[in-house]
């Protein structure tokens, strides 16, 4: 059986909705509360090529702290958005959910069914 992993918040209701999803397919993932434990600029650079998508997609742009951090910046580097994001993981947008070496972003929710 497959391994899944969820970047999850339990106060955001998508990641709740996506957790319990996956939990209704019969799928258990690891959970990591990734705001008690932020992934580190190299495990970042790991999910975004399993995510096949740029940095910046994977920021909460809404949070204060995108524009604090100058992340609305044209021209910012992947290498500085890892380091942000692992500095205030708040911007991580999320969910998150991986098996094996793919990755979907949970919004919606069921974009996380692909993977099962």
């Amino acid at each position: 059986m497959a391994t899944y992993t969820i970047y999850h918040n339990p106060r955001c209701s998508k990641s709740r909705q996506a957790l319990a999803l996956l939990e209704e397919h019969g799928v258990s993932p690891q959970v990591v509360e990734y705001l008690k434990t932020p992934p580190s600029p190299s495990e970042l650079k790991e999910l975004q090529h399993k995510l096949g998508l740029p940095m910046t997609d994977m920021l909460r742009r809404k949070e204060k702290e995108f524009v604090q951090a100058g992340l609305n910046e044209p021209g910012v580097s992947d290498e500085i958005v890892r380091k942000t994001i692992a500095e205030h993981p708040i911007l991580l947008e999320r969910p998150i959910v991986i098996c094996g070496d793919n990755a979907v972003i949970g919004r919606p929710p069921e974009n996380v069914l692909t993977l099962i």
